[in-house]
């Protein structure tokens, strides 16, 4: 079933459940028995009529609620617009965002919009759930300047003394032109525990100037199947946004759908939880349907997001959804980014791989719709999460190896094609090779058949020689790629353990 078929289903489904569930509850009533406890089993699990949502004095004194959860992205142009994301526990009166040039002197109030989102209960032991996302557009800003804000409401002023300590603060991109080399980050499938949170620790270590996320975030759907028997827990995503609101209250968490984001109660396409969670650059060809699919452009690179879940064979729920417009649009971005002064490098990222030997395999809805306009326009590098391990390419072309990458070596984009990283090992689960053993610091041992390509519903899995996989990792990892403007760019891409240690490097350099 589609996402659109998912959605209805849900629908359905549960408007039948309130119906004999009320009918249950009158019928114990006919027949004597105390139906005050099962009034409320039946409103903690989303049954009968929808629950008053909870109200305390917190609703109308401001001071007892405190905003959890920020998050910060790009707007379109990262060097003037951001725009700031968080939770409140309960309704607030006239949600803002204040700003200003220094942490004591907050003096701009901007205001902030509500996106409420209901989640009823999918499954008996799941509650039903109400989430107050607050959003607010900062546009006009200085290229290349920190800012410092807080958030806040009627009754909780970030400015005043006792809300000193939730100032947080930004730095817009450079103004065009800049020289400063930059550093950003990048995984996928990250999750929540302690495995994910040890990651966000050595992402801070890093210093981006942001961070790219390849989809598969907090796994509040655990199966990810787009399936009528998938369910989620939405309270997971409070525990994910508090998790991350330690770096992503100060980097721009810049993210983009997998296969576990796709949650069907709340919209057709499945995202409308990503609709009220994340305020993304909405450039895309239909950010109200599909919001992870941007582009936006840093110092000398532009980036390029994704929705595979669009062409993907392997997990067909959502695929043809945008009609073909995403893949033009992809194809008008590419040329332009290549051809814009100042752009040296185009990088793009989505979730499903093109080129991985682990447990997913590469997809070839990816192959058949994206990899030739990679090639035709030179992308300089793909990332990608989906196999939660770490992967990486010799440079490709046409679907083949141009010429072998060593670990520390130097390739041309230009000359020799594209480099494809999967940069799976966010904080999930580990996967394993299914025949191939780690490749680490560039041992690479039986490297024949051992890749499996994903073709459609319907169609078996196929084996191929994978002679392109150059580094194969099996551990919990984070992606840091330096950018160096000058006479001649470079792009330093390395592989972090999450020790630290340095599992892979190596060079972009164009001619």
């Amino acid at each position: 079933m589609s996402m659109a078929e998912q959605h209805a289903w849900l629908r359905e489904k549960l408007t039948r459940r309130r119906v004999m569930r009320g009918a249950g509850l009158m019928a114990a009533g006919a027949a004597g028995l105390v139906a005050g406890s099962e009034a409320s089993l039946g409103g903690a699990r989303g049954g009968g009529a929808a629950p008053t949502p909870v109200r305390s004095r917190a609703t109308v004194d401001g001071r007892h609620v405190a905003p959890f959860g920020r998050h910060l992205a790009f707007g379109a142009d990262p060097r003037t617009q951001l725009r700031i994301s968080w939770q409140v526990p309960f309704a607030v009166r006239r949600p803002y965002v204040r700003i200003g040039l220094k942490p004591w002197d907050l003096g701009e109030r901007v205001p902030a919009r509500v996106r409420p989102l209901r989640t009823p209960s999918l499954a008996p032991e799941l509650p039903e759930v109400e989430q107050l996302y607050l959003h607010a557009a900062l546009d006009g800003l200085r290229p290349g300047t920190t800012y410092y804000y807080g958030v806040g409401h009627d009754g909780f002023d970030p400015a005043s003394a006792e809300r000193i300590g939730t100032v947080g603060s930004f730095t817009t991109a450079p103004p065009a032109g800049g020289e400063r080399p930059f550093v950003f980050t990048a995984f996928g499938d990250q999750g929540v525990g302690p495995d994910a949170l040890a990651g966000n620790h050595l992402l801070l270590g890093q210093n981006p100037a942001f961070h790219l996320h390849a989809g598969d975030l907090c796994y509040a759907d655990g199966t990810g199947h787009g399936k009528k028997s998938d369910t989620y827990d939405a309270r997971v995503w409070d525990q994910y946004l508090a998790q991350t609101e330690p770096v992503a209250s100060r980097v721009p968490w810049m993210v983009t759908t997998g296969n576990h984001d796709m949650e069907a109660w709340y919209s057709p396409s499945g995202y409308g939880g990503q609709s009220a969670r994340w305020f993304l650059p909405g450039n895309g060809p239909s950010p109200d349907e599909v919001p992870g699919i941007y582009s936006f452009r840093y110092g000398n690179a532009g980036v390029i997001a994704l929705d595979a879940n669009d062409v993907s064979h392997e997990i067909p729920a959502n695929r043809g959804l945008t009609r073909g417009a995403q893949t033009r649009w992809l194809a008008r971005e590419l040329e332009r980014l290549r051809v814009a002064p100042g752009i040296d490098f185009v990088l793009v990222f989505f979730h499903h791989c093109a080129y991985s030997t682990a447990t997913h395999g590469s997809d070839g809805g990816v192959r058949e719709e994206w990899v030739p306009l990679f090639d035709r326009h030179r992308v300089d590098l793909v990332i990608n999460g989906h196999n939660h391990v770490y992967e990486r390419t010799d440079p490709l072309r046409g679907g083949r190896a141009t010429r072998p990458l060593p670990i520390g070596e130097h390739t041309d984009p230009a000359r020799d094609g594209t480099v494809y990283v999967t940069a799976g090992g966010g904080g999930r689960k580990l996967y394993e090779f299914a025949s191939a053993p780690d490749s680490y610091e560039g041992h690479t041992e039986d490297r024949d058949e051992v890749g499996t390509v994903r073709w459609g519903p319907g169609k078996a899995a196929e084996k191929e020689r994978a002679e392109w996989s150059r580094v194969r990792w099996t551990g919990f990892s984070l992606l840091a790629v330096e950018s160096r403007p000058g006479p001649r760019p470079a792009l330093s891409v390395t592989a972090l353990a999450r020790s630290g240690r340095r599992i892979d490097h190596f060079v972009v350099r164009r001619s």
